[in-house]
């Protein structure tokens, strides 16, 4: 589990790990792998489960991110499934946001997820088998205010998930992309500190999930080998407006696509209207209070 220290990626290892999986976390900050390591053995249900923590920067150096996942899979066997969860955000005002950021983000959220894929792809087509896990947003199927450096980089993850599929499906290989929408974790709380008012007021459209209800829908999903996975009525809503030529896991779930497509673009585009109605709103209150400013 990359970004496996804290939020959703340290609550997916806590499930696999309840489930009798053997976890390597992978994270930055060195202090806190050990401190999760410690509260993810608490759940152990065998006494041969292990957890190793590998201190790396999976957005920076290849070679050094595929050297590290060799030693992990010389320790403890082949990866059977990667959950790629490192991530960071950033939100503002397009021309506000420095262009560093721009790069900062795609090199955390987009490479940051190809290069760990990359290093453990070969292993899993020759075993036949193996389960890939990239952690995308609702940001990552709809294009919001404030959200113009962070969105792209999500939604290139679907994709590179679309055509790993195509290339892996006959290895048995499953990708699943996570869309989870605003989460109760620490990278969340920091980036509310910096939200745009018209982020926030179109965040508080809807509610705040708890990471380890996420947690739970992606492992599930990624088990039985879905493609999309989504959480609530929401996230259920955009995965069907969003499916375009994404991969089907059966017969039902195309149905269903093709079904509710046209209600839900409905019910949609009311969303889209309510959401530009808080942009304008917000403009036209900021001109009126820099029109005070100038007269007083």
């Amino acid at each position: 589990v990359t970004g496996g220290s804290s939020g959703i990626g340290k609550c997916i290892a806590i499930e696999c790990y309840k489930q009798g999986a053997f976890i390597t976390l992978i994270a930055r900050d060195e202090n806190k792998l050990l401190q999760t390591k410690k509260e993810i053995e608490k759940y152990s249900v065998n006494d041969k489960q292990v957890v190793l923590c590998i201190s790396v920067d999976v957005s920076k150096d290849y070679e050094q991110v595929e050297n590290v996942l060799k030693q992990a899979q010389e320790k403890l066997g082949p990866v059977d499934m990667l959950v790629n969860c490192a991530g960071t955000s950033f939100t503002g005002k397009f021309e506000d946001i420095e262009v560093n950021s721009f790069e900062r983000l795609m090199a955390v959220n987009y490479l940051g997820s190809v290069y760990p894929s990359r290093a453990v792809i070969a292993t899993m087509k020759e075993r036949r088998m193996g389960r890939i896990v990239f952690v995308s947003s609702q940001a990552g199927q709809l294009g919001l205010f404030g959200y113009t450096a962070y969105s792209p980089t999500k939604f290139a993850l679907r994709g590179l998930a679309e055509a790993l599929q195509m290339e892996v499906k006959p290895y048995n290989i499953y990708i699943t992309v996570a869309y989870p929408p605003d989460t109760d974790t620490p990278g969340f709380a920091e980036e509310s500190k910096t939200k745009p008012l018209e982020t926030k007021l179109i965040s508080e459209t809807s509610s705040v999930c708890q990471a380890e209800q996420v947690a739970r829908v992606i492992v599930k999903d990624a088990v039985q080998g879905n493609f999309n996975s989504s959480v609530g009525s929401d996230g259920y809503m955009l995965s069907i407006l969003t499916s375009g030529m994404s991969p089907v896991t059966s017969i039902t779930e195309g149905l269903q696509q093709v079904v509710c497509m046209g209600i839900f673009r409905i019910v949609g585009l009311f969303y889209l209207g309510s959401f530009d109605s808080i942009v304008r709103r917000c403009m036209m209150q900021r001109e009126k209070s820099e029109s005070a400013d100038k007269t007083e």
